[in-house]
């Protein structure tokens, strides 16, 4: 092969290996809806000049605190996380559910600012004058137990106040709004606080608060509803105290998008305005969709009108806000190399700790160590070592290449979907003997164990894994020993979404005995494809 030759085909891999599979930019000047066809669930939007910053809900997962970074609000890439480790090691344990809930992130005096609800302690804030670099440690705004979605408005005379939603779950009420007035600074409530909307009547299950300020008009954009079927309402008042107005502004109407609501309203330098939400897609999770808003009479108009119902309906196709040419620089990887740090893309069920792995960036491996289950653990729920990231799109691969070196019985690893059911491919060793399997567990949440539905014994120390994941969520497990005949093993699996999240795939290895000479696995790469991009003699 010709040098030239060889150029392209490795510029022609790389291209496979870092383009995300969902594009929404279509190239034209417009875009489609999906924006981002991945779980970041109740996501908020700011500008700051020309860039636009998002936070999304992480729940259980860390990193906790995705940032991410667009130049037009179509195009995003994660740049960083919040949060890096929880400091509480109540966290040490995967808490599925719990965690970060519904965040707000604003600009303020130069500084930026994320304030977030833990259901079970309170509403805490973090903040950094860059967004890319290190925040500050949580600081816990209000004790509280079921306050969340919390949101912070500085207004034009300094003051500050904070609004937010009640889990029933925790608080025994909800469908409430409740405004606290803030120290200046925003790191304590100073009031006992005040009930400005009960949706009780008009907009059953309103949270997710997000208060805004336009031509003297305050406004807080909230979803009601409820997650699958909801819609976005807008209230609106001459006095952040209210008695405000509400009016649904978004709704699914005749479309196939269901329950769009809770997301973020920016503003352009233009002074257009969008509007970006999620849609619950079951074991893909919480996906974002943009839309433009008009205001009409000083209230927002979210979409367009299909059904001439005077309510605003999602967009399937649009125009992009802002026409830009580095959109290629904004994409969300998904596959990983693994010849340096981590991926962005990567989070663990629970906070990291040193002896999981290694990252050797001269051979391009990362290590995963066989870690001891937690005392008491049948399944995986309850395992913080789980390696994992979004699904990606409607339909895609996943390939992963380890290479194992089990030091005990019992040491095992694998490529993994998890949700509160999971199911995966992997290695263990047993009775001194290497052995191919697949398992699955239905309603891991509940203790039940692993059904094995298939194993081989093997003699091949290196492996190549891969799960098909279909628009049905359907997964389907093959594994090769070439990279060229992939072989189908076990049984299909439905994906089933986590505890407030969306289904997950990644890798994981864990032992059943504590040892001085810890077995591990070697991945080599862990790479994302089309679905449609067949191997040969499958």
């Amino acid at each position: 092969m010709t040098k030239t030759g060889f150029i392209f085909l490795f510029f022609i891999f790389s291209l496979n290996i870092h383009c995300q599979l969902w594009n929404a930019d279509l190239g034209n000047n417009n875009y489609k809806n999906p924006i981002l066809f991945a779980d970041y669930s109740d996501p908020d939007v700011i500008r700051v000049g020309e860039d636009f910053f998002m936070t999304a809900s992480s729940f259980n997962c860390v990193p906790a605190l995705p940032v991410l970074h667009s130049k037009d609000l179509v195009n995003w890439k994660i740049v960083n996380y919040a949060i890096k480790k929880f400091e509480n090691p109540y966290f040490d344990i995967p808490q599925h559910g719990n965690g970060v809930w519904a965040p707000a992130i604003r600009y303020h005096d130069s500084f930026f600012y994320i304030y977030y609800g833990d259901p079970d302690r309170g509403i805490y804030m973090v903040k950094t004058s860059d967004p890319t670099s290190e925040w500050t440690a949580p600081v816990l705004v209000k004790k509280a137990y079921g306050n969340i979605d919390p949101c912070p408005f500085w207004d034009d005379d300094g003051k500050a106040y904070l609004v937010h939603a009640f889990a029933y779950s925790r608080a025994g009420v909800k469908s409430l709004l409740q405004i606290h007035e803030m120290n200046a600074e925003g790191t304590k409530v100073v009031d006992k606080g005040t009930i400005v909307y009960d949706g009780h009547k008009n907009n059953p299950t309103i949270e997710g608060p997000k208060l805004y300020k336009k031509d003297d008009w305050y406004y807080i954009f909230a979803p009601a509803g409820g997650v699958t079927s909801g819609w976005q309402t807008a209230l609106r008042s001459k006095n952040i105290y209210g008695p405000y107005e509400d009016k649904i502004v978004l709704h699914q109407g005749n479309t196939q998008v269901n329950g769009p609501h809770q997301g973020a309203l920016v503003e352009l330098e233009s002074g257009d305005s969008w509007f970006i939400h999620f849609q619950d897609k079951g074991a893909f999770g919480r996906i974002l969709h943009l839309q433009p808003v008009e205001w009409t009479d000083d209230w927002p108009f979210i979409g367009v009108d299909i059904d001439n119902d005077g309510v605003g309906e999602p967009v399937n196709e649009y125009r992009k806000p802002i026409i830009i040419n580095e959109s290629s620089d904004f994409i969300i990887s998904e596959s990983d190399e693994f010849n340096t740090c981590i991926g962005l893309q990567w989070q663990w069920h629970a906070n990291p700790q040193k002896n999981w792995t290694e990252n050797d960036i001269v051979k391009g491996y990362l290590k995963l160590n066989c870690i001891i289950k937690p005392d008491g653990s049948i399944n995986l729920w309850n395992v913080p070592n789980l390696l994992l990231q979004k699904f990606p799109a409607p339909a895609f691969s996943a390939f992963a290449k380890l290479i194992v070196d089990f030091k005990n019985n019992g040491d095992r690893c694998g490529l993994l979907i998890m949700g509160t059911d999971y199911a995966y491919i992997g290695l263990k060793k047993e009775n001194d003997r290497l052995f191919l399997y697949q398992a699955s567990c239905l309603n891991a949440e509940n203790g039940t164990e692993e059904i094995i539905t298939s194993q081989t014994e093997i003699d091949h120390d290196t492996v190549l894994l891969k799960v098909e994941v279909s628009e049905l969520s359907e997964c389907i497990y093959f594994y090769s020993i070439d990279d060229k005949n992939y072989i189908k093993t076990g049984e299909p699996f439905i994906a089933k979404p986590g505890k407030w999240i969306g289904a997950k795939t990644g890798v994981f290895a864990i032992g059943d005995k504590h040892s001085e000479n810890n077995g591990y696995v070697n991945i080599d790469w862990y790479r994302i494809s089309n679905l449609n991009n067949k191997r040969e003699n499958e």
